[in-house]
């Protein structure tokens, strides 16, 4: 599980930018939109579903780049990792169900 702004402060970089609370904050409430967002598609036809796939993989790179940004040690590591194991499944996913679509 993601940790909360929070918690992401209190373990945030001494050298990460003056944003990084905001960014962390955004990206938590980010973060639940795009969870409502795929579930609302499940049930959608293949172009519907490929184009929220399409847009998901975007938001986890930017996801993914605000925690290597403002966060550090073990929750860095654990955030970044599940962005990077979140983004390498939904370009399989895309790759094999959605092709050039």
């Amino acid at each position: 599980m993601l940790a909360t702004a929070g918690e992401a402060m209190a373990q945030g970089r001494a050298s990460a930018p003056a944003t990084c609370s905001r960014d962390l904050f955004q990206n938590e409430g980010a973060l639940r939109r795009q969870l409502t967002r795929l579930q609302a598609v499940a049930t959608a036809d293949q172009a519907t579903q490929c184009r929220i796939w399409r847009e998901h993989v975007g938001f986890l790179q930017s996801a993914r780049s605000v925690f290597a940004t403002c966060q550090s040690g073990a929750q860095r590591e654990q955030n970044v990792g599940l962005m990077d194991t979140e983004l390498a499944e939904y370009r399989v996913l895309l790759a094999n169900r959605c092709g050039k679509r």
